[in-house]
């Protein structure tokens, strides 16, 4: 029960805080004048404003998606990290089934990325013509990294781990609604492959007992779709 609510009043928080016009708004709406008018205008007028916003919202999804779960592991369920997907051991045993979903994957990257609705949304730092990668887009492409982490131990390893007393393998299909779900607006083929690949990375994770593979295969995926976005932009 408390891991379902603490997955509903995360991504709660995770769509209301990790909007940053959201956030404008409330400042204003209190006294903190100053305050509201400095976020505003690092949010939106300074020259690194697009780069600070992303930040932002990586920042949110930490919180939620990974700092507020743990706390609730360690100081309610009074259990270790290793119990919700983070153990090391046995972690990358089935490193062949890695090496095989990205001859799978990467294929469809390629074949997609030539999409304008691919290309309109990847990747999420928007390059623009002639400004170098350095710093702001690697540092985007770290703290992206930092993402994906806190979303593989959320779903593939606070909810999954944490209902399959319960729900046994059918945890994994439990999981797999809300991450479906997250990816609504995102490309069609995407949101519908977010199905199979909740399936697939629960079960591993299940497997396992670890996020590990997941959440190298995801960044895999991830920025290989980065890349092939620039690429077709003419600007890699």
């Amino acid at each position: 029960m408390l891991v379902c609510i603490t997955v509903a009043f995360s991504l709660t928080m995770i769509k209301y805080l990790g909007d940053v016009r959201f956030m404008i708004d409330f400042l204003k709406g209190t006294s903190f004048t100053a305050m509201s008018s400095g976020y505003e205008d690092l949010m939106t007028v300074n020259k690194n404003a697009q780069l600070y916003r992303l930040l932002y919202w990586v920042s949110v999804m930490i919180l939620f998606y990974f700092v507020f779960p743990v706390l609730m592991i360690w100081f309610v369920f009074r259990q270790g990290l290793a119990d919700y997907g983070l153990a090391i051991k046995g972690a990358f045993k089935d490193y062949r089934l890695y090496a095989l979903m990205l001859c799978v994957m990467i294929p469809l990257v390629l074949f997609f990325s030539r999409t304008e609705s691919f290309q309109q949304r990847y990747p999420f730092y928007d390059v623009q013509q002639g400004e170098p990668f350095y710093p702001n887009f690697i540092v985007w492409e770290v703290f992206y990294f930092m993402q994906f982490f806190a979303l593989e131990f959320f779903f593939r390893g606070f909810m999954l781990h944490g209902t399959k007393q319960r729900f046994g393998y059918y945890s994994v299909f439990v999981m797999t609604i809300p991450y479906c779900m997250i990816h609504f607006g995102k490309p069609l083929p995407e949101t519908i492959a977010a199905i199979i690949a909740g399936v697939v990375l629960g079960t591993l994770s299940l497997k396992s007992r670890s996020i590990w593979l997941g959440v190298a295969i995801h960044y895999s995926v991830a920025i290989t779709m980065d890349l092939c976005a620039l690429y077709q932009k003419g600007l890699l």
